[in-house]
């Protein structure tokens, strides 16, 4: 059935395994992210089976999924909390990523309800300015610190940040060693342990290669780099990494020779854009049943090179065939997914998935 996502299992094992080689090599443990493929049940079976040391996810369902595996390696929940949501924190994370005191008092509350004891990663905010307290606001840090130290249920397991996800800041020496700094204080002023100073994701990628990540750096969260190969810090393919672990095959329903350049008043489109073409004569286009509802279309690169993505609406990919192989109604096409675009295709309930072993 079409369209359809076709998940390359064996190449994800070889991803996972060199990633968690390289970080348990130099003494990092490593959160995989499931996120992007919305917990599958079977990629989830294999890292269960793997020497990763723990699922992370910023969903509370997607944990919840997790844990019908009953597997044995501990939930990170990615995502600062809502309040509405603290009983399913944790009920389904053993560990959870926080900055607002009041959080985490009431997560406080949900695990002595729940007779558990919950683990909080503190987020510091090292300037990429997404989640976590300001690093220069060294009150408010060492006051969320005690707002964990003072619930019975709660283990002060560590602190964190986030880097390049939001305002695309690389990580270095100069903020990651402002993080461990920052961890030593806490350590000194609260006789805490802090097993876990959780430096960041997929962009860490240069720095563990080079050698450079400083000592006391303890986890890394990594997703795009296991699913797609990809360094997050500068967007390119990792070498010792597989790209094409995910395949989408789209059908096509029509194709037929017309010119390049709608005919007629223009106006906004369907998603409100006003878009102008060029006038490229007549072309043979296809239509793909897949649309945006499914994919974002900037984010596919087709496996035929002579095949040209043209533009989409809801639930059609248009393409531009004229320099192809004879391409007939009812033939796929294949395309590899960035980031984004495997975000919405694992989203979508109208994309089905087909695994590869090999």
């Amino acid at each position: 059935m079409n369209p359809k996502l076709i998940i390359n299992l064996f190449k994800l094992r070889t991803n996972l395994d060199r990633l968690v080689g390289r970080c348990h090599a130099v003494g990092i443990k490593t959160a995989i992210v499931t996120k992007v493929f919305c917990a599958d049940e079977r990629i989830c079976r294999m890292i269960s089976e793997s020497e990763a040391d723990a699922f992370a996810d910023s969903r509370v369902q997607n944990l919840a999924a997790i844990a019908e595996l009953h597997s044995d390696k501990p939930t990170q929940l990615l995502r600062i909390s809502m309040q509405s949501e603290v009983e399913d924190v944790v009920r389904y994370a053993d560990i959870s990523m926080q900055s607002e005191k009041e959080t985490i008092r009431l997560i406080g509350g949900a695990a002595k309800k729940l007779g558990k004891v919950h683990k909080i990663i503190l987020m510091v905010d090292m300037g990429d300015l997404r989640e976590g307290i300001f690093n220069t606001d060294e009150a408010q840090i060492f006051s969320a610190a005690e707002a964990i130290l003072a619930e019975p249920a709660l283990e002060f397991h560590g602190i964190g940040v986030n880097l390049t996800c939001y305002g695309g800041i690389i990580p270095d020496e100069t903020n990651l060693g402002g993080l461990l700094a920052i961890a030593d204080k806490l350590r000194k002023r609260y006789s805490v342990p802090l097993p876990i100073v959780s430096g960041g994701n997929s962009s860490m990628l240069t720095m563990l290669e080079e050698n450079r990540i400083p000592e006391g750096i303890t986890q890394l969260r990594l997703g795009e780099s296991f699913v797609l190969g990809n360094n997050t810090e500068s967007g390119k393919p990792v070498e010792w990494l597989n790209t094409d672990c995910f395949t989408l095959e789209a059908e096509l329903v029509e194709v037929q020779r017309k010119p390049s350049k709608p005919i007629g008043t223009s106006g906004l489109n369907a998603f409100g854009e006003r878009v102008t073409f060029e006038d490229r004569g007549e072309m043979i286009r296809g239509i793909l049943a897949i649309g945006r509802q499914d994919v974002n279309p900037d984010g596919l690169t087709p496996l035929d090179p002579d095949v040209e993505i043209i533009g989409a609406s809801s639930d059609h990919l248009i393409v531009n065939l004229t320099n192809c192989k004879k391409y007939k109604v009812g033939d796929t096409l294949r395309f590899i997914p960035d980031y984004g675009a495997l975000l919405k295709l694992t989203t979508s309930k109208y994309v089905h998935r087909e695994y590869a072993e090999q």
